[in-house]
Order: C-alpha cells, then sequence, then structure tokens
C-alpha cells in the first residue's frame, strides 16, 4: 500500500513538473495584436465546444410564451435533453437564427404521449416552410397513428379521455369569433375547443386524394417535398396523375397545456417527429421576460426564484 502511495506522489510530481515546464516555455504574446488573436482564438474553440453539447447532449432553452402557463412559464429557461431523441450538430448559428444544414444521429427513442417536448416549428397552417427559423415547446398529446378528437373543450386519443395536465388550464370562454376559420386543416370547420377527430398521420400510411379534400392536404403533400397540382380535373403529384398519397415520415400532435391560450397542433397542423429536438428536464433561471434588460433593478427583482429547480413535467 506504501509503495502504491509512493508512485501515487511520484507521478504527480511529475506531472506538476511537466506543466510548469509547458507553461514557462509556453510563448507569451509580443504584441496587442498577438494577445488579442489569442484571446479570440481561444473564445472561438470554446463557442465551437459549446455549439457541440448544444447539439449532441444538453440545450438551452428559453420559454416565450404562455402557452404553457401553468407547467411552464414565460421566461422560464430550461436545460433540454437532446439525446433522447436524437442529437445532431449544430441546427442554427446562435445570436443570428440563421438555419444550418445538420446531421441527425439515431436517438433512445421517440416521443410518448404525454411528453413535454421541444421541437423546430413546422411552419404556420398555409406555409409549406416556416418564415423564420424557431423552436417551440408543447406537449405531445397524440403520435402516429392515433386519432385525436376534442368535444367540449375534453381531449380524447383513440376515443379514451385524457385527463388534463396537473397544472393546465382550461377556461370557461367560448373561442374568439371566426376560429373556425384559422384552424388546421382548413376547410374542415374545427375550433379549439371541438377538434376532430383527426387521425395523426403515420409513415406508410395511404391518404386518398380529391377535389373535395385536395385544399386539406396541398400543404401537407408540398411539405414532405412533393408538388401538387390540378389539371382538367386530374390530381397530379410530381407531375404524375394519381388518386392517393402515400405518408413519408412520422408525425406528433402537440398542445399547450394553457389550452384556450396556446397556438399549437390546432392551427398550423401535425409536428415532424424528424423536427422533435428534446425533452425540457429542469428549470435553470427565470424572471419576467416583459421587462427590458435596460430596467436592470426591475429585471433582477423580477427574478422568480421559486422557479429555479423546478423539474418539467
Amino acid at each position: 500500500m506504501r509503495r502504491l502511495q509512493e508512485l501515487a506522489r511520484s507521478a504527480w510530481e511529475q506531472y506538476r513538473q511537466a506543466r510548469w515546464r509547458r507553461r514557462a516555455q509556453r510563448k507569451k504574446p509580443k504584441n496587442a495584436v498577438e494577445a488579442l488573436f489569442s484571446w479570440v482564438r481561444s473564445l472561438l474553440g470554446a463557442f465551437i465546444v459549446v455549439m457541440i453539447l448544444n447539439g449532441l447532449a444538453i440545450a438551452s432553452f428559453v420559454v416565450p410564451t404562455g402557452s404553457m402557463e401553468g407547467t411552464v412559464r414565460a421566461g422560464d429557461f430550461l436545460f433540454v435533453n437532446r439525446a433522447v431523441f436524437g442529437p445532431s450538430t449544430p441546427q442554427i448559428i446562435p445570436l443570428l437564427n440563421i438555419p444550418l444544414p445538420y446531421v441527425r444521429l439515431p436517438g433512445l427513442r421517440q416521443p410518448q404521449r404525454g411528453e413535454i417536448i421541444v421541437f423546430i416549428f413546422p411552419g404556420y397552417r398555409d406555409e409549406v416552410q416556416p418564415r423564420e427559423f424557431q423552436y417551440y415547446l408543447k406537449r405531445c398529446v397524440a403520435v402516429a397513428g392515433d386519432t385525436v378528437e376534442i368535444r367540449n373543450k375534453r381531449l380524447f386519443v383513440n376515443g379514451v379521455e385524457q385527463p388534463l395536465p396537473p397544472q393546465g388550464i382550461v377556461t370557461d370562454l367560448p373561442p374568439p369569433p371566426g376560429d373556425q376559420y384559422r384552424t388546421f386543416p382548413r376547410g374542415r370547420g374545427y375550433t379549439r375547443d371541438n377538434y376532430g377527430p383527426i387521425r395523426v398521420p403515420k409513415r406508410g400510411d395511404t391518404i386518398w386524394l380529391n377535389l373535395e379534400n385536395l385544399l386539406e392536404w396541398d400543404i401537407f403533400i408540398r411539405r414532405e417535398g412533393h408538388t401538387l397540382s390540378v389539371r382538367g380535373g386530374r390530381i397530379l403529384v410530381d407531375g404524375r396523375e394519381t388518386t392517393f398519397y402515400v405518408v413519408e415520415r412520422d408525425y406528433c400532435f402537440g398542445l399547450g397545456d394553457n389550452r384556450d391560450n396556446s397556438e399549437d397542433s390546432r392551427y398550423w397542423g401535425f409536428i415532424p417527429m424528424e423536427n422533435v429536438v428534446g425533452k425540457p428536464m429542469i428549470v435553470y433561471w427565470s424572471w419576467d421576460p416583459m421587462i427590458p434588460l435596460g430596467s436592470l433593478v426591475e429585471k433582477i427583482v423580477s427574478i422568480r426564484w421559486e422557479r429555479i429547480g423546478a423539474l418539467v413535467r
């Protein structure tokens, strides 16, 4: 035992001496330009490491709206587990919010019913591509192959009523006027309180097309990378006449826990599973997002100490 301790001390001393020699031999900057270059290089290295970790393991997400109010609040800063659904290379340039081509690695599993998910916003109802890159936070209430229905504000999945999340919010207020014209898909006349039934598309599903339902599936098919047109009463997908379309991806359906104050799948449609980037775990910071940083004292006073460390379920 004593011999092992002596060997450990000797190895530690050799390591310290070697480290000291490296520091002594390190070339010091000759001038301010070299010093600045060295500082920028170190900063760039740290930035690259953070971007890699942000894509592969743990990411940070700021809750932008109150659509999940009760469960999480606008202004909550969350740590998000990216490894569980499949890590990826960086998807945006931080601060500039410019999308990057990225590679997605296999995940441990797919999102499950009832989980809160962070995902890349697929775009508003009538958009093939979103106007800007955004991360959203919703609760996955249904997965590919499920049937979703809302009856008088009560959620049903595959015909079984689903309980409201413990901190979820539902009011007695009716939908705003014209709500049936804003919901997804176009032409169905659904409202936020009475919606569906609608099947969440699953890879391999066959959608039968006709001139009556073409409006419902137009954007969906285009989002999967195909062209859709009508010529002489005939439906053409990628220029070929057809009466059906085979779904190429799996999807899920997301709702906000603040059901009457949430823009979610009821309004802009299904979420591709490949857009789901992570599962939020814990609140590490929280303050009022409406107070500008310029009002520093008010901003500090608005810190919600009771939220820090709260688990996200």
